[in-house]
């Protein structure tokens, strides 16, 4: 290791480019939460988030960080023209001797778009050629290629004739936890859950009720968040074989994660109802993956027959929106249900609805007091905040 990254491993406040990739609609609440993690130069883009920070907050927004997809730290930009520019400056924007040993394996991912190379499989082509050329070049051999526990991750990003090329922190995407082995037929991701409760502004001093709540990911990730406790720590990440890692400040932070826990009981008990027999067997086995089982109580019956006798709250709900889980015709009295039985028994509350069909949201015969478009799996979707009085 050369004596500048020796002096960087030493110099804990160095600023580093990321990038975190966000569930659209929800730029700016990642924007927040990366801002409350320490990040800095922050700005909010169409499904993504670009920011500067040092190596210990970067450690703790992948234990804490909820909402993003995945974090890409920047390493070199630069402009190209065709095929053949494109090669010459991967090669020359980045140390990829240091970085990438030839025994060692990886893989390249393109995004993004350019009228100068519109196919992003050729185009990652280019990027591996160009890095295994420089390899052979200076050793006579190179490294494999393999989505299969790479060594690294390399992603260019393609904004017409600039290239950026980043390396992703992680394998798997961080929404997913590790306590979902079992899920509904339509399940909402952990980290678009995570988003859509903190517009609600919900932090676990209020009773929270979700009336449909499927495999338990909103009950989950509410008292997750509510009760800071960390995302489950992934048994390796793509950042550990980075050169300049910092081994030592990343197991400091590690060690701290159980001391970071709010009192647990803070968090008020939250309730959800399922029919579906199956789908509640579903819930049920999430939370205990989840070591939620004291904090969330769960009713296999119909909503309609929930007796509310906490304090007032906040409701969510997450209902089938016809486009996946059957015919839209079939929905209306769903819809109209659960429009009367949140005027009938939840005077004072207030309720939030994802909603990927306008047309039935009618049907629930009450007036909403915000929408926020989100997407979710595709769908154009609605987070509509209802005030029941």
């Amino acid at each position: 290791m050369d004596s500048f990254l020796l002096f960087l491993k030493g110099f804990k406040t160095f600023f580093m480019n990321f990038i975190a990739s966000a569930p659209q609609g929800l730029e700016e609440v990642l924007a927040k939460e990366v801002c409350e993690l320490g990040a800095e130069d922050i700005e909010a883009h169409k499904r993504f988030v670009s920011f500067k920070c040092d190596i210990s907050v970067f450690f703790k927004l992948h234990f804490f960080a909820r909402v993003p997809f995945r974090v890409y730290r920047e390493v070199a930009n630069f402009d190209f023209y065709d095929r053949k520019t494109l090669y010459e400056g991967v090669q020359k924007s980045f140390d990829w001797l240091s970085w990438l040993p030839p025994e060692k394996s990886f893989y390249v991912t393109v995004s993004g778009n350019s009228r100068v190379l519109r196919h992003s499989h050729f185009t990652a082509l280019e990027v591996k050629n160009s890095i295994v050329d420089l390899q052979k070049l200076a050793w006579g051999q190179r490294s494999s290629i393999t989505n299969d526990n790479p060594f690294l991750v390399i992603h260019l990003h393609l904004n017409d004739k600039k290239a950026i090329i980043s390396l992703p922190t992680t394998i798997n995407s961080l929404h997913k936890r590790g306590y979902r082995p079992a899920i509904g037929c339509a399940p909402l991701k952990e980290n678009i859950a995570a988003g859509l409760l903190k517009l609600t502004d919900w932090d676990g001093k209020k009773t929270l009720i979700d009336i449909m709540c499927g495999s338990g990911t909103f009950l989950i990730e509410g008292v997750s968040q509510a009760l800071n406790i960390p995302l489950q720590v992934q048994k390796k990440y793509l950042f550990e074989n980075w050169l300049d890692f910092d081994q030592e400040l990343f197991s400091q932070e590690k060690s701290k994660l159980n001391h970071n826990l709010l009192n647990l009981d803070s968090c008020v008990k939250v309730f959800g109802c399922e029919l579906n027999k199956e789908v509640f067997n579903q819930a049920q086995e999430n939370i205990l993956r989840a070591r939620m089982k004291n904090y969330i109580e769960l009713h296999n019956d119909d909503f309609s027959k929930l007796v509310i006798n906490q304090p007032k709250g906040i409701i969510i709900c997450n209902p089938p929106y016809g486009k996946r889980l059957g015919d839209e015709s079939q929905l209306v009295d769903l819809y109209g249900k659960i429009g009367e039985f949140l005027k009938k028994k939840c005077s004072g509350w207030d309720f939030w609805l994802l909603s990927g069909n306008p047309s039935l949201t009618k049907f629930l015969k009450m007036k909403a007091s915000q929408k926020i478009p989100v997407s979710n799996g595709g769908i154009d979707c609605r987070w509509i905040k209802y005030l029941i009085r």
